[in-house]
């Protein structure tokens, strides 16, 4: 039976790199495998030449200017090298369909945030956005608190306005046979621009998942672990204000990550008489986090806009059952036989419920095995990457299903591993 033929767009696919660019990198490579994918991006920035690193695709690489990469966290967030990878895709197109290529269905993979245009909106080729996620607003309780973020990160509010008005924008939604958001909330976000069809998929993903049973120790504090940037949203200055509510004194806290918050809550411990139980310990290197990973007991994530989390996942696939908010990305990945979940209220009660939730597992080291137990089974099941590169094609049949039933056999073929064509 014929491959899929899948023509994929990406900002920046690195299996040297962290965050998106790895998780990219590595569906990619395993979509490589059911299909036969020409991957059109900007050249890697640390590791060897992308041709090299996905030897199963056709790469189609350009060299991104270094006028974007001048001031890093601006480029981050605003991702000005999306306009300059556009024209390149725009151009390569067009030539290649002028000289007979043809595709079955192209996917604009990445960049995930929602706000930037795609060249395939000016091509008759059925394709997917996303997964795309962010555009979550800061909730209004929280505002006052976390105004001391860096001007950039507030242009989110604009994102609103785009979907609404933006014609480029919302052709490039409108016009593709699905979107794909990284949790359900982003329909939600999406709302004011007519979709086709929606579905969610996350775009992270674990390599492995750990077969140790973490048994809770005999004795000792209980240890909890917070990962995170140092910015009010990550919500560790809730971990520490509930400190101060536990009746158990045989609880820490230690925290991972630096930022202005980082060093606001080490203040805020002193101030609030737990400085003795909380460690801050900066940024490490990710091989001194997985050893606290492993020696910690519970991760405490209360992040209230988070798109997605790869730390929850990092934290899940080791075993250590969570607690986080009932809000964006951790409210999907998190189910409730794997961790507990808050509301996101207000900085007051929120270090009450945070305090509740955390007496819950101090209490009964059966739950906290039971829930990290459960995350684990689940990921196995759900988030390794042949799996979801699996569950990628199922994606494509889907949307092809209605403009090109054959191409959709041959994508569904590929989505089941007892089909000879998987």
């Amino acid at each position: 039976m014929s491959r899929l033929k899948v023509l994929i767009v990406a900002e920046v696919l690195d299996e040297h790199e962290i965050g998106e660019a790895v998780m990219t990198f590595k569906l990619v490579r395993e979509i490589c495998r059911l299909a036969d994918v020409t991957v059109l991006a900007l050249e890697c920035n640390k590791g060897p030449p992308l041709a090299q690193q996905l030897p199963d695709a056709e790469v189609i690489t350009w060299r991104e200017p270094p006028i974007y990469r001048k001031h890093e966290r601006l480029a981050a967030m605003l991702k000005t090298s999306t306009l300059f990878l556009a024209g390149r895709v725009e151009q390569w197109i067009r030539n290649a369909l002028r000289d007979g290529r043809r595709w079955d269905i192209a996917h604009q993979l990445s960049p995930s945030a929602p706000r930037y245009y795609t060249a395939l909106r000016k091509f008759d080729i059925p394709y997917i956005v996303g997964p795309v996620g962010g555009a979550l607003e800061t909730p209004a309780a929280f505002r006052e608190e976390s105004s001391s973020e860096a001007w950039f990160t507030k242009l989110r509010f604009i994102d609103q306005l785009r979907f609404r008005y933006d014609p480029w924008l919302r052709a490039g939604y409108s016009r593709a046979a699905m979107v794909v958001g990284v949790a359900p909330y982003v329909k939600d976000v999406l709302a004011a621009v007519p979709l086709k069809k929606f579905r969610a998929f996350l775009g992270i993903g674990v390599d492995s998942v750990s077969n140790e049973r973490r048994e809770p120790r005999a004795e000792g504090p209980v240890r909890l672990l917070h990962i995170g940037r140092g910015v009010r949203t990550k919500g560790l200055r809730d971990v520490v204000r509930a400190m101060t509510l536990l009746r158990h004194k045989d609880v820490t806290l230690t925290s991972i990550g630096q930022g202005p918050e980082t060093d606001f809550c080490r203040q805020l411990a002193v101030q609030l008489g737990v400085a003795d139980r909380c460690a801050f310990l900066g940024q490490l290197p990710h091989a001194k986090i997985d050893e606290h990973v492993a020696s910690s007991d519970v991760f405490v994530f209360p992040s209230f806009r988070e798109s997605m989390g790869i730390v929850l996942f990092e934290t899940m696939s080791r075993g250590l059952p969570v607690i986080t908010v009932r809000k964006g990305g951790p409210d999907w990945i998190v189910g409730e036989d794997c961790g507990l979940k808050i509301d996101v209220t207000d900085p007051e009660t929120m270090p009450k419920d945070l305090a509740a939730a955390i007496a819950r597992l101090v209490d009964d080291p059966a739950l906290r095995m039971r829930l990290g137990e459960t995350a684990k089974e689940r990921l196995r099941a759900e988030q390794v990457w042949p799996v979801k590169a699996r569950v990628m094609c199922g994606l494509y049949a889907e949307a092809l299903a209605a403009a090109a039933p054959q191409a959709a056999s041959i994508a569904l073929a590929a989505s089941d591993p007892t089909s000879p064509a998987a």
